[in-house]
């Protein structure tokens, strides 16, 4: 037999929730705004890198809705907001990627967050950044048959 939640176990839920977002806001100042500069900042730099640019552009031509989804995901990731529903592993699994890419998103990404972001925000969005990284770089590696081990980095075979 199924539990269904309760109205006031969706009302505690949603007030946990609540409660949790009003104390990372106090804590770090993020808000949606600082989201949306951060994000379209960000992209910016993405959009010119010559690494990260052409893998990028090879795969989205309307930035407009990438990036809406990008600051619904940065808004669930930094303030644990729930609006993003995507799921990224499957989207980055095909991607032709590996460490140095994740490398190089990481510096333009910390890069930004300084640049946009004040300390206490920036170091959240970074610390949280870098798990993504990790993470997305660990499933790329497996589903091209590379097992990672603690400290080990994912490269791509050259062509040929």
């Amino acid at each position: 037999m199924a539990v269904m939640d309760s109205p006031a176990d969706s009302r505690d839920a949603a007030s946990r929730r609540e409660a949790i977002i009003a104390q990372i806001r106090a804590e770090t100042g993020i808000d949606e705004p600082m989201i949306a500069r951060l994000v379209d900042a960000f992209y910016d730099k993405v959009r010119a890198d010559p690494l990260l640019g052409p893998v990028f552009d090879a795969r989205i031509s309307d930035w407009g809705p990438h990036l809406e989804q990008m600051r619904l995901f940065w808004s669930s990731v930094a303030l644990m907001s729930g609006v993003y529903h995507g799921r990224p592993m499957p989207k980055h699994l095909p991607l032709p990627v590996d460490g140095e890419h994740f490398d190089r998103w990481l510096e333009l990404f910390e890069q930004t967050a300084h640049e946009v972001c004040p300390p206490a925000a920036a170091d959240h969005f970074i610390e949280r950044a870098r798990r993504i990284a990790e993470s997305l770089e660990l499933g790329i590696a497996g589903a091209n048959g590379v097992l990672l081990g603690k400290g080990e980095r994912y490269r791509m075979s050259p062509p040929g």
